[in-house]
């Protein structure tokens, strides 16, 4: 149950940079952390998974609630929790679903990221700002950023004089730090050259600048959780759900699986799950093959089961523009096309109401969604209202039918959300019992 959480003043603070230097080190040692990401974000947690071998898992309060995120950190060994933009960044201008409030929800430590550029005593005063902001911050330390080994030595004993708080460690610049960037966030880790030497110098240097025993101090003092749910039972009904993951579709929430996924069933496949991510990078490769483009659209007008979000709905309609706005031939199980944006598409959380019973909801039902993309489409669907949580703003999306659900929110999974898809998913396969993906 030992924990903390990593934040910063803003995004580009180094936060992940950080994270991924700590949770490299500790795997050296021969410990075992878990990781962890606040908010909706998918990009960082593949870098966490790249670090230690295994799924990060996302705490989005808006989307999973105080409850499930408590449950999710009550298991054995240390947690390392990443925060998603500022500290107090939250929904709509507020608090909510922020940092803080995951750091408050779950009494896990914060250790704040600094990145001290042209700035000594002003950090102070921004760091007793944010100290202040709330009556009770949860900012238990400091950590530097991106500074030498003088200015580390310069700004420690101020900090902790003006601030009251320790300095628990620094990493100095590093290139194996510089993670770029691309549209929709950092470029995925295993885009990056060399990033097995990326992650062995992280983690080197964060050894030898001595903050992981201070760190890991500071996990220990956090509260012991209570006790989260047991198991959830497995459903009487077993299909298999083929689920797309590779470079072009790596944006899902690892909860989502971990709701699908129970003892292997044989094949063959019985549902089919599209995951958001970049298809617009490889519309030229997904074009190409043919004969999978054709399989899913045969599969799907025949009624396999399907989900699609962001990304993945994107792949079903007849075309994908690519990078360069040029068109290229997609599934073609869904009428659009999928057109070049020169700006952020209706960003944000909302909540889907389902009007009829569908594949996943029933009528009247709702879900908290996230939608983040730059792509659009001419055909974006009428079947589902969603509501901008932060706005209010209330429109038509989604294609929802008995045996398929498709649109640019990006779902959380329900237990009875995933036993609704396995259920069609096991009448498919007794229809179709030579279909397969």
């Amino acid at each position: 149950m030992n924990r903390l959480l990593l934040t910063a003043m803003h995004s580009g603070g180094g936060k992940t940079a950080v994270t991924c230097a700590l949770l490299a080190a500790l795997k050296r040692r021969g410990l075992a952390p878990r990781a962890f990401k606040c908010g909706p974000d998918y990009i960082d947690p593949l870098f966490h998974r790249e670090v230690l071998g295994v799924p990060s898992r996302s705490l989005d309060l808006f989307l999973s609630g105080e409850e499930e995120a408590r449950a999710l950190l009550s298991g054995p060994g240390l947690a390392v929790l990443e925060g998603v933009m500022g500290y107090y960044d939250g929904l709509g201008g507020t608090t909510r679903a922020s940092t803080w409030h995951t750091a408050q929800a779950t009494q896990t430590p914060a250790v704040l990221v600094l990145r001290p550029r042209g700035a000594s005593l002003t950090l102070a005063a921004q760091v007793k700002g944010l100290l202040s902001f709330r009556p009770e911050s949860g900012i238990r330390g400091l950590f530097l950023n991106d500074c030498s080994e003088g200015l580390r030595a310069h700004l420690t004993p101020l900090l902790e004089r003006e601030t009251g708080l320790p300095v628990l460690g620094f990493l100095p610049h590093l290139e194996a730090a510089d993670f770029p960037s691309r549209h929709l966030g950092l470029c995925t880790a295993g885009e990056l050259a060399g990033w097995q030497a990326r992650i062995g110098a992280l983690a080197r240097e964060m050894e030898r600048t001595g903050g992981v025993d201070r760190l890991l101090a500071l996990a220990e003092s956090a509260p012991a959780l209570p006790e989260g749910p047991g198991p959830a039972v497995p459903p009487k009904a077993r299909a298999r759900i083929a689920v797309a993951r590779d470079r072009a579709f790596c944006f899902l929430y690892e909860q989502n699986l971990d709701r699908l996924r129970e003892d292997p069933a044989p094949p063959p496949a019985q549902g089919l799950y599209l995951p958001g991510g970049y298809p617009e990078l490889y519309a030229r490769e997904l074009s190409q093959n043919t004969s999978m483009r054709e399989e899913i659209c045969r599969l799907i007008k025949a009624g396999m089961p399907t989900v699609a979000e962001c990304g993945g709905f994107l792949y079903l309609q007849k075309s994908l523009e690519d990078t360069e706005g040029r068109p290229w031939p997609m599934a073609g199980a869904l009428p659009g096309e999928g057109r070049k944006t020169a700006r952020l598409q209706r960003f944000g959380y909302g909540v889907l109401t389902a009007p009829r019973e569908n594949l996943l909801m029933e009528a009247g039902e709702s879900l908290p969604v996230h939608e983040f993309h730059y792509w659009d489409c001419t055909e974006n669907g009428e079947d589902l209202f969603i509501e901008k949580a932060a706005t209010g703003e209330r429109a038509r999306c989604g294609f929802a039918g008995g045996r398929m659900f498709a649109g640019f929110p990006h779902l959380y999974f329900r237990e009875k959300t995933a036993r609704r898809f396995v259920g069609a998913a096991v009448d498919f396969g007794k229809e179709h019992a030579c279909d397969r993906v």
